[in-house]
């Protein structure tokens, strides 16, 4: 059995791990300043700047899902979708009502996290998938990685996550009234804050701390450097993880332009998994 693999923009997965496997991503959708957009449409740079002209989101229509179903049916006897959380969009609804539309072609799951974590969820299935893995062993590839993956970053301020209900308003203005840099944990579905670094460069030591308190011996490693308009800090974090552990799957995961809108800019992370050697 073939089975083919689609997700959304906000996986963030760049192309050049795109290339490697085979992956519909269906886009996002926005809109900046009264103008639609779909995610990627416009720079992110472009909508950094115009965070002040209001940014809202909007999940994929059910035809669009639908669409990319159908598309992979002459060559995929079926379609295993992983979307971004439900806590975050309605794109796993949307998901859910493009499979019933071709029933029996297509299972969605909800990977109960977004970019740079959703997108190592993505690459374990796709792999899984290339492999001859049918839809049950898909599934069960997916979530994997969903029960053990983390992603950890900081953010410059906590007013978009605030402003969206991922994050309590108290821990809004504690980052606001005491200087410090915000470090918070997307998990399950949930954002949930960590103690603040009084700097930048300390919340990034932070970040690769408690990665290191992670290392699992017998095991592989799968890591992605996050960044919203912050390359450079990415980069960084993936270097220091790079000393102590060299890892199978690594890449840098810019924001997708919708998840900016959640986070706000200037985010740096890491988003990693231990998978096992087999015994």
């Amino acid at each position: 059995m073939r089975v083919s693999v689609i997700t959304d923009s906000a996986a963030s997965l760049p192309e050049a791990e795109l290339a490697t496997v085979d992956v519909t991503v269906v886009p996002l959708e926005l809109v900046v300043g009264g103008k639609p957009y779909h995610d990627g449409d416009l720079p992110l740079g472009d909508v950094v700047s115009r965070i002040g002209e209001g940014i809202t989101t909007s999940s994929p229509t059910p035809g669009r899902f639908t669409k990319a179903i159908e598309d992979r049916l002459d060559v995929a006897d079926a379609t295993v979708i992983l979307t971004i959380s439900g806590t975050m969009s309605s794109t796993f609804e949307s998901a859910e009502l493009a499979a019933r539309s071709v029933p029996g072609r297509a299972r969605v799951i909800d990977t109960e996290t977004a970019a740079g974590a959703e997108g190592l969820v993505v690459l374990h299935a796709a792999e899984c998938a290339s492999r001859g893995g049918d839809v049950d062993d898909v599934v069960r590839a997916a979530r994997e990685v969903i029960e053990s993956v983390r992603l950890v970053a900081t953010v410059d301020s906590l007013v978009h996550l605030v402003a969206s209900g991922r994050v309590p308003e108290i821990a809004g203005r504690a980052g606001r009234f005491l200087s410090v840099h915000p470090l918070f944990e997307f998990s399950h579905g949930r954002a949930k804050p960590l103690r603040p670094a009084l700097s930048r460069d300390a919340a990034l030591e932070r970040i690769v701390g408690l990665w290191r308190r992670s290392i699992a011996h017998d095991a592989d490693l799968h890591v992605a450097a996050l960044h919203a308009n912050d390359r450079d800090r990415a980069e960084q974090l993936l270097r220091a993880v790079r000393t102590e552990v060299e890892p199978v799957t690594a890449f840098i995961a810019e924001f997708s332009t919708v998840m900016i809108a959640h986070t706000g800019p200037d985010l740096a992370g890491l988003a990693w998994w231990w998978e096992p050697h087999p015994r």
